[in-house]
């Protein structure tokens, strides 16, 4: 299989599923003769035309109030937030719209919004957000937040032909850092299947995007160093969450630590806190715990950011703690 970055994964996911279904639209700012902010979607506009890659005015309410009216037609637009932050000034359609409209009408609204997320760019507190939690408490909305490129290509294809609102997660700090063998078949992950990227006996850490790497690495080094044996959950999936993956791995461990880029406090890690606490408390040797960006803005300085998020030495000193 050929080797390629978890940008160009996205991009071979889009084209093909654009290929395969004449219904799949583009949306968003910037993508169509410039490409995208990110590159994303460079040779599409020449190839699908501009009546399928569509370059939209700067509102994020305007781009996801399109899609939804799109998907209510039967398109299968994907809207592209340049910045996930921005997301923001459309959260009216997506929560109060989007979300709602197969409960309160019985009808599809099969929409694709990718959410170039996340730190590590030094973009400080307006281009660095982690906005998934503000979603997870929304019925009617699917999150994805893939970490490999495998993963990316298989949860963009499964995203685009899902009759729900889905959200994609897609972190910046991972675009060309991250490569990976993809297929270039057709195939698609499971949303709401969760993976072990790392088997384990002695403490499960339970993670999700770039994160999932910094956990790796600690799990390797933690191995080498101390012989503890670390298990790496891969959520994949926010919602719906794959609670029997977690729960299996804890009740297989008896230790968890959570770990994600968003902020402590409010973020996903402590309703999967909540789950594991109900369904597994007998299950577990020591307290579960939470590693994620402390509660600021994210700072625009190099080294302020490296304090402000998670890291590879900061899940080391949880997991031995």
């Amino acid at each position: 299989m050929p080797v390629i970055t978890y940008i160009e994964a996205i991009t071979k996911g889009l084209w093909e599923e654009m290929e395969r279904d004449a219904s799949v639209i583009l949306l968003g700012e910037d993508i169509g003769e410039y490409g995208g902010a990110f590159k994303a979607t460079k040779g599409f506009l020449n190839h699908f035309g501009s009546d399928r890659v569509i370059d939209t005015v700067l509102a994020e309410s305007a781009i996801l109030g399109a899609a939804t009216g799109a998907a209510l037609v039967g398109m299968k637009p994907v809207a592209e937030i340049q910045f996930a932050d921005f997301v923001t000034t459309g959260f009216n359609q997506l929560v109060n719209n989007s979300a709602t409209m197969h409960y309160r009408w019985n009808i599809p609204v099969p929409m694709v919004v990718r959410l170039p997320s996340g730190a590590g760019i030094h973009g400080g507190p307006f281009h660095s957000r982690n906005p998934e939690a503000w979603f997870f408490h929304q019925p009617g909305l699917k999150l994805v937040a893939p970490s490999t490129p495998y993963d990316a290509k298989g949860l963009i294809k499964s995203a685009i032909r899902d009759p729900n609102p889905v959200l994609y997660f897609e972190h910046k700090r991972l675009y060309r850092h991250i490569k990976g063998e993809v297929p270039e078949d057709d195939y698609t992950v499971e949303i709401g299947k969760g993976d072990i990227k790392r088997e384990g006996n002695d403490i499960s850490v339970v993670t999700y995007g770039a994160t999932v790497h910094q956990a790796l690495e600690a799990a390797e080094l933690l191995e080498k160093e101390d012989g503890v044996s670390v298990e790496v959950l891969d959520l994949r999936s926010l919602m719906p969450l794959d609670k029997d993956l977690i729960l299996g791995s804890v009740r297989k461990t008896g230790k968890l630590l959570i770990a994600h880029e968003d902020n402590i406090t409010g973020g996903i890690g402590g309703e999967i806190a909540a789950l594991v606490a109900e369904f597994a408390f007998e299950n577990l040797d020591a307290p579960i715990k939470r590693i994620g960006a402390i509660d600021t803005p994210t700072p625009y300085s190099p080294t302020l950011e490296e304090y402000f998020l998670p890291n590879k030495n900061k899940i080391i000193t949880a997991l031995r703690a």
